[in-house]
């Protein structure tokens, strides 16, 4: 999906300069999600962590991201400073998980986990927002799209996914954290390859407050349905390995049902520039496509339909970010879209981090039927779309 009219400024030579190493850092960082976000729950509960306290363990990094992540996200783009906060981003986040593999007794325990793990996702959730406002401030200068750009975070994650999958086979589980460090490690390197910001703009642009932001019908209809069909995603992601496990799928297999979705989503980054839909009709599709994920999983469905369902991840994951980018491209100033991208984090994590903390109980008294709860949350996204999409710059 396009989401820029405007010719590129830079030679050819340029611009693929910038999308290779931007491309790479892409995968490095999402690479650390593929191997943290099936797994990390697994190291969890392999250490002696209870479900509950899992579920609020879990719910940390949504909970950055509604407090701490906005005020880097706008201060690291008030300081024209995006690549240097990549950077200490990247390397923070290698630290931390290093750390929390040298927990020993008697120091690892439920709170000692939650502190260590707090003060690392202070610093890592700001990673992701931070380089989608770099990406979509080099979307007009060098002439890119956003999704095929993304799409090398999504087949990094399959690789993480897939050999952390393998690797749990064989080592035990309390060992997958330094999997994750040495993933965290990779992203370290790679920010060191970007370039400076692409199209900063002048100081006295990066200093002005942007006040109209959170007072914009239109930019709250984006940020307000896209945290609730992401934030819809709660639950599989806390609990989806641990059922699985529990219903006797081994470490591969369940790689294999994480990959699908990713391939998925990768599929779609790479049509995305041919989609000619309005970005807002295509939420909608989402949250409802969600909807339906949500009801079917909670059947405990079947090994082979499960898999089949793991493909809607491409719409009810990938459509979403690729329409919120289009529309927060389309719809916010250009000097200001780092800080929307804060926002847009700081509602995910809101709705994130509730749904993660009330989600280990539920999870405990109803098992799949947490779903349904899911669903509700998408199906209220795709109303709160359909009527602030009249708002909306298209």
């Amino acid at each position: 999906m396009p989401v820029s009219t405007e010719i590129p400024i830079v030679s050819a030579a340029e611009s693929r300069r910038f999308a290779v190493r931007l491309a790479l850092f892409y995968g490095a960082v999402f690479g650390v999600v593929g191997t943290h976000l099936p797994f990390f729950p697994v190291w969890l509960k392999a250490i002696g962590i209870d479900p509950s306290w899992i579920g609020i363990i879990i719910a940390v990094p949504s909970i950055t991201r509604f407090t701490t992540l906005p005020f880097i996200t706008a201060a690291a783009e008030r300081r024209r400073g995006l690549r240097a906060a990549l950077i200490l981003t990247a390397f923070a986040t290698t630290l931390g998980f290093a750390v929390l593999g040298l927990l020993r007794e008697p120091f690892n325990g439920p709170c000692a986990v939650l502190v260590v793990y707090a003060i690392t996702a202070i610093l890592w959730t700001p990673t992701v927002p931070l380089t989608d406002g770099y990406a979509l401030k080099a979307v007009t200068r060098y002439g890119l799209d956003y999704g095929p750009l993304r799409l090398w975070g999504s087949a990094a994650f399959v690789v993480g996914a897939l050999g952390c999958g393998l690797m749990i086979q064989t080592i035990a589980a309390r060992h997958v954290i330094w999997v994750i460090a040495a993933m965290a490690a990779c992203g370290a390197v790679a920010s060191l390859a970007l370039q400076p910001t692409p199209a900063s703009p002048p100081r006295d642009l990066a200093d002005r407050p942007a006040p109209t932001l959170l007072r914009d019908p239109g930019f709250l209809a984006i940020i307000i349905a896209s945290a609730l069909t992401q934030g819809s995603h709660a639950a599989y992601y806390t609990f989806a390995s641990i059922a699985w496990q529990n219903d006797g799928i081994g470490g591969l297999t369940i790689a294999m049902l994480w990959v699908l979705g990713v391939l998925a989503e990768i599929v779609l980054f790479a049509l995305s520039p041919r989609l000619r839909w309005p970005p807002a009709t295509l939420v909608i599709v989402a949250a409802l496509c969600a909807v339906a994920r949500w009801i079917v999983i909670a059947q405990s469905p079947p090994l082979a339909l499960l898999a089949l369902v793991q493909l809607s991840h491409g719409i009810t994951f990938g459509l979403t970010l690729v329409a919120t980018m289009s529309l927060l491209q389309r719809h916010v100033p250009g000097e200001f879209i780092a800080r929307a991208q804060g926002y847009l984090a700081a509602a995910t994590g809101i709705v994130m981090a509730g749904t993660a903390v009330v989600s280990g109980p539920i999870y405990a008294q109803i098992g799949q039927g947490l779903y349904y709860l899911m669903a509700a949350m998408a199906l209220v996204a795709a109303v709160v779309m359909a009527m602030g999409r009249n708002r909306v710059a298209t």
